[in-house]
């Protein structure tokens, strides 16, 4: 199921395919019968349409967000976003189904990759009523990299995809939502708002998969977090951070403020 999903470019075939993969997992984990977890060798890179054209992050134009062409493009890089956050959680049950995980897992992640195609569909939704599509803007071309980065490496793929990327998500997101707001663009406005009502739980899923492994190991969640975080993911994490969002996700504070640099951890710390 994941692997198929994964070597599906056309994305809406991608998303409808995604989505009843996980209703007939659900429907079976209901019934008591859930599939057996098999082995992939999904591929290096999920299959993409032909366009967008991916670019290297330097040259994807700056974004400027109170100009209507500015809020087109900041919704084209969300759905890029949310494209690739359903190949990530598919490649997460396919590339790892070599460590023996509760079924728990796969119901957090196949769940998420639904959430995640429901999303992808929302955000063309609404670029669909401002006279625009997927694909019609260049995209970047790095969000692949945390994926290829840690795919020998389960704990790193938990703590850098849903514990730093989409607890990013949580930071930026209301400031999305007030900014299409003050355009007055309600049909983004609920997309965005079910986007982040839904995107707490995925960096949940990732906190407490985490964590359960630590457990497994017998290892310091917070200082294996900071181990491959620094392994894994180039640069500092940026403030400000959504605190109240992240500890709901089950993420306190002195999991994240010791990666943003020596100087902004210490002035954190003296506030």
């Amino acid at each position: 199921m994941a692997d198929q999903v994964l070597r599906t470019a056309d994305t809406q075939e991608k998303t409808a395919l995604s989505r009843r993969h996980a209703a007939a997992w659900f429907a079976a984990r209901a019934a008591g019968t859930p599939p057996q977890i098999g082995t992939a060798t999904p591929p290096d890179h999920p299959a993409r349409p032909a366009k967008p054209a991916l670019l290297d992050p330097r040259d994807v134009p700056r974004r400027r967000p109170h100009t209507r062409n500015g809020r087109l493009a900041i919704l084209h890089a969300v759905a890029h976003i949310e494209l690739n956050a359903v190949d990530l959680h598919w490649d997460i049950i396919a590339r790892f189904s070599d460590v023996p995980m509760p079924l728990g897992f796969y119901d957090d992640w196949v769940k998420a990759a639904d959430e995640e195609s429901k999303h992808f569909n929302l955000i063309c939704d609404c670029l669909a009523g401002m006279d625009s599509y997927y694909g019609a803007l260049d995209a970047h071309a790095g969000m692949w990299r945390a994926a290829e980065d840690t795919a020998g490496d389960l704990m790193g793929r938990l703590a850098v995809v849903p514990m730093v990327l989409e607890a990013r998500g949580l930071d930026v997101t209301p400031g999305m939502i007030a900014l299409f707001e003050k355009a007055g663009v309600d049909q983004v406005v609920n997309a965005l708002k079910v986007i982040y009502a839904e995107e707490v739980a995925h960096v949940a899923y990732g906190s407490k998969w985490f964590h359960f492994l630590c457990g497994r190991d017998n290892l310091d969640p917070k200082d294996a977090f900071h181990r491959l975080v620094r392994r894994y993911f180039p640069g500092d994490l940026k403030p400000p951070f959504n605190e109240e969002k992240r500890a709901e996700a089950g993420m306190p504070p002195d999991f994240y403020w010791p990666l943003t640099g020596e100087d902004a951890a210490e002035s954190a710390a003296s506030v």
